[in-house]
Parts: structure tokens; C-alpha cells; sequence
């Protein structure tokens, strides 16, 4: 399951978006009076470059969800540069008109068509630029972490957060886990549940696999949770777990599956 970026850059493109603001006056003005008509026009064009920003934003979000990177990047990438940057450049010239419409009553400014929006243009390269970067860090950070993970595996137990602290969970203290809404859990023997960041195929690859078994697409379970099983109907097997909470009592296997936990279950009979 590939995680989706979470992005926490508002603050940042706040700012960015008033100093971009504030550079393209220096490369469109040769002399500029610093009195209250500049300050009125700049917080115009600010204001409409963090609108701008938005409409970028929310277009790189609803990508990230539609066409993710994978399996093909180069095409999610240019349907980023081609959508984000129509959706920005229209909104600029949407509110630029307005607001000419208002204050002056006609059309903008030939020279804002001719240089002003090319200017502009090419911020919008640079924007997706950053969150395309955004997104390459992220998946560097999940593959950073992973290793990390990795690491700590070999000492015996699963790292978890909880809050601010990394918590490494003993093997034999896991009951095991499960996939809810999308979203993996560990818990434990004594009934205390942990939000994993790994999905639950990526977390069976990390597990001792003399320890842990996957019953199904939905659990993966310690052998100190499992008391026993029985044959239930067209060859499959239910399988008696110990813990209570979000594990049920009774875990199917299926017809399928039952030899191969039969041998994990129990390694010395035939």
C-alpha cells in the first residue's frame, strides 16, 4: 500500500508567496514609491498569489490520491505541471481582471499578458518543483524508516509511536496484527493496541516467520496467541486465539492455507 504524502508546508508557502510577491515588483519596477498605493497593489497581488497557491495545493492532494506516482512517475509528474499550472495561471487572471475591472474599470494592462504572466509562469514551475521534492522526501523518509525498522526487528521486537515516543514492543509480548479502515494494528497479549505506519504486507516481510503467521488478508497472529484449531467445513480450519479486543475469539483459515499453518503450527509432525 503506498502511503500518501502528508504535507505541512502552509506556513512556509505563506511567506514564500509574500516574498515572491514582493520580488517580481523588483523585477517589474524600475522605480518604486514606497506610500500606500504600493502597499494596497502589493497586498492585492499577494492575496491572489496565496489563492493561486491553494488551487495548486488542492489539485497536488486530489493527484496524490487519484494518480499516485507509481507505477508510472513521469506521467503523474506532467499531469501535474500541465493541470496545477492552468488552474493557478487562470486564477491570477480571473482576479487580476476583477480587480482592474474595479478599480479602473476596463481590461488589465496589455504588459500583463506580455510580461507579468510569464513572470509568473515560471514561479508555477517552481512551485510544483517543491512539492514534487516534497513527495520524493517523503518517500525517502518511509524508506529511511523502514530500515530503521528493519534494524530494530533483529533485536526482538516492533517499534511503534505513540505520541513523541518510539516504543519497541517484544515479540512475545505481540498477540499480532491487524488491518482495520485501511490502517494496521499491533496489539498486544495484555489487550494494548498500537497504530503501525506499515501496511500489513510490508509488516508480515519484517516478522520471524517461525513466530508469526498470516491467517488471512486481515490478521497476522503470534504463536503465543494461538491455543489451538479445529477442521471446520470444505477444509478449512478455525483457529482458537487467547486474546480478547479487536482479535477475535475464532480466526478462518482457509481450505487453501490449512496445510501450511498445520505445518507452523505444529514444525515437528508430519
Amino acid at each position: 500500500m503506498q502511503t500518501r504524502t502528508k504535507y505541512k508546508e502552509v506556513r512556509f508557502f505563506l511567506v514564500f508567496i509574500a516574498f515572491v510577491s514582493a520580488f517580481n515588483y523588483y523585477l517589474t519596477y524600475t522605480n518604486i514609491k514606497f506610500n500606500g498605493f504600493l502597499l494596497l497593489t502589493y497586498s492585492l497581488d499577494t492575496v491572489q498569489g496565496w489563492l493561486a497557491w491553494w488551487a495548486v495545493r488542492s489539485l497536488v492532494i486530489y493527484l496524490d490520491k487519484k494518480v499516485p506516482y507509481n507505477p508510472d512517475p513521469l506521467k503523474r509528474i506532467l499531469i501535474q505541471l500541465v493541470s496545477t499550472t492552468s488552474a493557478g495561471i487562470l486564477v491570477i487572471i480571473l482576479l487580476t481582471e476583477l480587480v482592474s475591472w474595479i478599480a479602473r474599470g476596463r481590461p488589465a494592462l496589455y504588459n500583463f499578458y506580455t510580461f507579468d504572466l510569464f513572470i509568473i509562469l515560471i514561479w508555477f514551475f517552481v512551485l510544483n518543483g517543491i512539492y514534487i521534492g516534497l513527495h520524493y522526501y517523503h518517500v525517502w523518509q518511509q524508506s529511511e524508516h523502514q530500515r530503521q525498522e528493519e534494524k530494530k526487528l533483529r533485536s526482538g521486537g516492533f517499534t511503534v509511536r505513540l505520541g513523541d515516543q518510539n516504543l519497541l514492543i517484544a515479540f512475545n509480548e505481540i498477540a499480532g496484527f491487524y488491518s482495520e479502515g485501511g490502517y494496521t494494528y499491533l496489539q498486544t497479549l495484555t489487550n494494548k493496541k498500537y497504530l503501525t505506519v506499515l501496511s500489513l504486507d510490508k509488516t508480515e516481510k519484517l516478522l520471524p516467520e517461525e513466530s508469526f503467521y498470516r491467517l488471512n488478508r486481515q490478521y497476522i497472529l503470534h504463536r503465543n496467541a494461538v491455543t489451538g484449531f479445529k477442521r471446520a467445513g470444505d477444509g478449512k480450519l478455525e483457529i482458537s486465539v487467547k486474546t480478547a479486543g479487536a482479535i477475535p475469539d475464532l480466526i478462518s483459515v482457509s481450505r487453501t492455507k490449512a496445510a501450511d499453518f498445520k505445518k507452523w503450527f505444529q514444525p515437528g509432525e508430519a
